[in-house]
């Protein structure tokens, strides 16, 4: 892994680093072009079990698996009136699926029992569905609801950390310390931006620095 200079945090104010995101934004937009490829749904239900599903697993992954899952699944009572080792059996690819197909059906359960068979619209109503967390709900809101969230995902949570803006992992801190910086009008465009930069450019493994377009707004970069 090439060696990465420490990022300076302490001496840069909330004011620079919020001129400094304007910048990054700015600059990753013109390179992708807003391109985003994220999990392919019709409604916000296929999404909601989507992005269940992603959970340590990659979008393109569950995307291979979703096409045979919403046609036999179309509705949260068709979860229900199957055993949850059928469920098992047809998540378990994309891994963890016992876990995956409980949370699945519980969430089904409870739409159906107080949601009335839709999925709701707010954070708080979200949060309690069985198997769906801040990170579930902000990316249904964002993209079904048209509401403007922060989508905390490992490669925000790399970038983020990498570029000095944070200096956690925890996702919610991460989530309330972007929305310091981040104008909330361009919080889905940041998440868009970051995750694409995260699977093109800044890998985690081997982040690409000498093409990087932020390369100049980041402490972190490598030298060369």
């Amino acid at each position: 892994m090439p060696r990465t200079e420490a990022p300076k945090r302490s001496s840069e104010s909330k004011s620079k680093k919020k001129d400094r995101v304007i910048r990054i934004l700015d600059a990753l937009a013109g390179e992708y072009n807003h391109e985003f490829e994220g999990l392919d749904h019709g409604n916000a239900f296929e999404l909601l079990i989507a992005t269940m599903l992603s959970a340590q697993s990659t979008d393109k992954l569950v995307n291979t698996v979703t096409p045979a899952l919403f046609r036999k699944y179309p509705r949260p009572s068709d979860y229900t009136n199957v055993p949850v080792e059928e469920i098992e059996q047809d998540v378990r690819s994309t891994g963890y699926y016992r876990a995956k197909a409980r949370n699945i059906r519980a969430c089904c359960e409870m739409l159906q029992e107080r949601f009335g068979g839709e999925v709701p619209g707010t954070m708080e109503e979200l949060v309690q569905l069985p198997g769906v967390g801040r990170k579930t709900a902000n990316c249904v809101l964002a993209q079904c609801f048209g509401k403007q969230t922060l989508t905390v995902d490992t490669h925000v949570t790399r970038i983020t950390n990498r570029l000095g803006l944070v200096s956690t992992t925890d996702a919610v801190k991460i989530e309330f310390a972007l929305m310091e910086l981040v104008p909330e009008e361009r919080w889905n465009e940041f998440n868009s931006s970051i995750i694409t930069h995260g699977r093109r450019t800044c890998i985690a493994r081997r982040p690409q620095c000498s093409s990087c377009v932020i390369s100049s707004l980041c402490p972190s970069k490598t030298a060369g």
